[in-house]
């Protein structure tokens, strides 16, 4: 994919991350999710004070996407650090998020991280190797 369509989705993520609802962990994380269509769906996380119910920015995004009838997914932009200070670390999704990523999207999914500098392009399959997907319902 183009480094321009990874920079998009960063400064998407960077932005959406500014909405995130985080009064308990101070941890805000933003996602910019791109269908394979060209669509970019964003989230931030959002907590709760029994913090079950929290849910993160990625599968914000992608739960939003779902319910607009999109389920076929190329990238995934993720950005996250304290809460009122720049991103100076690679903020990699959570494994609920993973799963639910694994629901949706190949091995070949790219998931971008981006500390304040640089991004890092990693695939689903090498963050979840093994994954419980819909073909072990079969």
């Amino acid at each position: 994919m183009e480094n321009t369509v990874y920079k998009d989705l960063i400064q998407k993520a960077l932005c959406s991350r500014e909405q995130s609802y985080c009064p308990y962990s101070s941890f805000a994380v933003g996602a910019a999710l791109l269908t394979e269509e060209g669509k970019v769906y964003t989230g931030a996380n959002i907590e709760s004070a029994s913090f079950s119910p929290t849910v993160c920015g990625e599968r914000v995004a992608f739960f939003t996407a779902v319910h607009n009838g999109e389920t076929r997914f190329k990238a995934i932009a993720v950005v996250g650090g304290k809460q009122g200070e720049a991103v100076t670390e690679f903020c990699a999704p959570c494994g609920v998020c993973r799963q639910v990523m694994a629901e949706f999207c190949t091995n070949d999914f790219e998931i971008i991280l981006f500390d304040g500098k640089t991004q890092k392009v990693i695939t689903l399959g090498a963050l979840l190797p093994a994954s419980f997907t819909k073909t072990n319902m079969d």
